[in-house]
């Protein structure tokens, strides 16, 4: 029923104008850019898409101009997660009036416990997945202090509960949630230098940051890991967490530059605080961080 919910998708990137409102023009082209590059979804709204930090009215007219560019081409999860609960279940009804394909959503923050002990969280998951039809997709956070199998046990049972985005570098979390859903549940990977090795532990894609820049490589390398291809799956990767290793000092200012010279789209500058002490990159460290993960992918080789 959710065969089209896998592969590997960008945590899309918001493009800005710089004054903190989304560069809307900017935003068309991206998406155009995106569906060129074969995504296999597109994930709006996450803390690569600064969703948090804009006002509800701007994210809900960049979810329908992605929803109007992409009419239907490839699957779209909108992030609804807000300061309060009541603009998440707006954002949600929104979401689905677009007709996007899923929602997701982080836990609560700064109001007490967020990992599950508490019920906030839970209850908070619950009144977005009962606000739409839609295919609901929650967080998985970091390390957990509880347990973990009862926390998802408890998510089972929420309607609309169809997968989560696990935002972990624990491999042993992923394959926790993996077997305790006992396959009920469709699974991405959030962290970009997990994207093969995740796999392994029962995920059925891959939404990250990286892949704004290096789509096509990380999707050919993933489906080539997928089929067998151990050895390029292992020499890539390697590469591919030195680049992020590297660029993730100042990944903002990387992400901008990167996207510049790839596909000549201005994502703009992020909001501050957001990369407030990102410092511009030579455009040739810059090519030089492409070239090693286009080489490494053998795309096309």
């Amino acid at each position: 029923m959710y065969e089209n919910l896998k592969g590997v998708w960008p945590a899309m990137l918001t493009p800005m104008d710089g004054n903190g409102r989304p560069a809307f023009k900017q935003l068309e082209k991206w998406v155009e850019v995106l569906l060129s590059e074969g995504v296999d979804g597109l994930y709006l709204l996450g803390s690569t898409g600064q969703g948090f930090l804009l006002s509800e009215e701007d994210r809900k007219k960049v979810t329908e101009i992605t929803a109007s560019v992409n009419a239907g081409k490839v699957p779209i999860m909108v992030q609804v997660g807000s300061m309060t609960t009541a603009e998440s279940v707006r954002l949600a009804q929104h979401a689905s009036k677009c007709k996007v394909d899923g929602i997701s959503s982080v836990a609560p923050v700064y109001y007490g416990p967020t990992d599950g002990t508490s019920g906030m969280a839970l209850a908070h998951y619950e009144a977005i997945a009962t606000a739409s039809d839609l295919p609901f997709f929650p967080y998985q956070l970091g390390s957990t202090s509880f347990s973990l199998v009862e926390f998802i046990n408890k998510l089972l049972k929420m309607p609309n509960m169809v997968g989560m985005k696990l935002t972990t570098n624990n491999l042993l979390e992923i394959s926790t949630v993996s077997y305790s859903s006992k396959g009920k549940l469709v699974l991405f990977s959030g962290a970009d230098e997990l994207m093969c090795q995740a796999a392994l532990c029962g995920t059925t894609g891959a939404i990250g940051s990286y892949y704004n820049v290096f789509e096509r490589e990380c999707k050919h390398v993933r489906n080539e890991f997928v089929k067998g291809n151990v050895k390029l799956a292992t020499d890539f990767m390697l590469v591919f967490q030195e680049v992020i290793a590297e660029s993730l000092p100042n990944i903002w200012t990387f992400f901008r530059q990167a996207i510049q010279l790839r596909y000549s789209v201005d994502i703009g500058p992020s909001i501050a605080p957001v990369g407030n002490t990102n410092k511009v990159w030579d455009d040739k460290k810059v090519e030089e961080l492409i070239d090693r993960v286009v080489k490494a992918s053998k795309l096309g080789s």
